[in-house]
C-alpha cells in the first residue's frame, strides 16, 4: 500500500500510558516509523475501562488499531497483529530488518517477548513515573532478566549498529523499550552494552513525548 495514501485514516487506541506496555509497542512502532494517526486515550483501572475498552476492541484490550480507508473499516488487535500490519502496509518504513537472517531474528526475539516472560511482568511492572525500590528477585525472575541481557546482546554484538538491536530502529525496539522503563523503574543494574541500549530507547524523541505525557 503507498505510504502516502489520503484516503486511509489510521486510529490507534491506548491505555495509561504509565502502565499499558502493550500500548507503547504500537504506538512507539507508529511513531517511529513516521505514520500519522489519530490517537485515543482509554483510562486504564478504572469502573468504566473495561466496558469502554469493550465498545471499541472486540478482544476487550489495547491497544486497537482502526484503518479506515472510504466506506470500510477494519480493525486489528494485539500488538504484534498490529506491528505486522504495519510492516505490510508501509514497507518503506523498514520495521523488520532487510536481512533474512536477522528479520528471523528479530521476529523470533519479538515473539518471545509477546509470549514470554510472565514473572518478571508481574514482578517488576511498568510504572514509567515510578523509582521503586525491588526487593530479592526470585529465581524465575532472575532467570529471565538474565534471558532478555542475552538477547540483547546477541542482538547488539551480531546486527547492531547506531545503537539499535538490528542496525535501525525496529519491530523488536519497540517491543523490549517497555522492558527498558521496567528496569529503570525498579533499578536493575545492567552491563554496560545493555545499559546503553536502555539510554538509547530513552533517546528516541517519541519516547520522551510517550515519558512526558506518563507524567502529566
Amino acid at each position: 500500500m503507498e505510504r502516502n495514501n489520503s484516503r486511509t485514516r489510521y486510529t490507534l487506541y491506548i491505555g495509561t500510558r504509565n502502565f499499558s506496555s502493550w500500548s507503547l509497542r504500537a504506538w512507539l512502532a507508529m511513531k517511529m516509523a513516521r505514520i500519522e494517526f489519530a490517537e485515543v486515550l482509554i483510562p486504564l483501572r478504572q469502573p468504566e475501562t473495561k466496558p469502554e475498552i469493550r465498545r471499541h476492541s472486540p478482544s476487550g484490550k489495547v491497544p486497537l488499531l482502526v484503518i479506515e480507508n472510504g466506506t470500510e473499516k477494519e480493525a486489528v488487535w494485539d500488538s504484534l497483529a498490529i506491528c505486522e500490519t504495519l510492516a505490510e502496509r508501509w514497507p518503506a518504513a523498514g520495521l523488520w530488518p532487510d536481512d533474512a537472517a536477522a528479520r528471523a531474528q528479530a521476529r523470533s526475539i519479538s515473539a518471545e517477548m509477546h509470549s514470554g516472560f510472565p514473572e518478571l511482568r508481574a514482578a517488576l511492572p511498568m510504572d514509567i513515573t515510578a523509582r521503586i525500590k525491588t526487593g530479592p528477585l526470585s529465581d524465575q525472575v532472575q532467570e529471565q532478566v538474565a534471558r532478555i541481557l542475552a538477547i540483547w546482546e546477541s542482538a547488539l554484538t551480531r546486527y547492531g549498529r547506531d545503537g539499535f538491536l538490528f542496525g535501525r530502529f525496529s519491530i523488536a525496539d519497540a517491543f523490549y523499550a517497555p522492558v527498558a522503563t521496567r528496569f529503570i523503574t525498579h533499578g536493575i543494574e545492567l552491563p554496560p552494552l545493555q545499559q546503553a541500549y536502555v539510554e538509547q530507547i530513552y533517546s528516541l524523541p517519541p519516547m520522551k513525548e510517550w515519558i512526558a505525557a506518563a507524567r502529566r
